[in-house]
């Protein structure tokens, strides 16, 4: 992810691991990421759309709560680097330029979970 759009952190408890940790949010057009700080949990979401004349957010209330976070960034479509209004679901998440009122929207996609590599004699398969 080179293009440098969102990049922002949000304290708040891991949905996967629980501690209170930095949940770190970027977002550029191709996808958006929200990467837990202590246990590496990973969320990757696709865009779905991206408008400048819808109001409101695309956001459902998920499994979890909705984060609402606010940062600066430079807007993809205004080139104005002002405040931007994040909502991240569950399933979604939503970018929003305060300026010119451009939307990016996004669906969950994948995610994954950090391991540790277990040592062999763990391991209970044949070689």
């Amino acid at each position: 992810m080179s293009e440098r759009f969102i990049f922002t952190r949000h304290r708040t408890d891991c949905y996967h691991c629980g501690e209170d940790a930095d949940q770190i949010i970027k977002a550029v057009s191709a996808q958006a990421q929200v990467v837990c700080s202590a246990c590496g949990a990973t969320r990757i979401f696709v865009p779905r759309f991206e408008d400048t004349g819808a109001v409101g957010t695309c956001t459902p209330i998920g499994r979890y709560d909705v984060w609402e976070v606010r940062t600066d960034a430079p807007c993809k479509n205004c080139g104005v680097t002002g405040p931007h209004d994040l909502a991240v679901g569950s399933g979604h998440m939503t970018t929003r330029c305060r300026n010119c009122g451009y939307a990016h929207f996004y669906r969950f996609n994948l995610e994954y979970i950090a391991q540790c590599p277990l040592a062999d004699e763990e391991v209970s398969a044949p070689p």
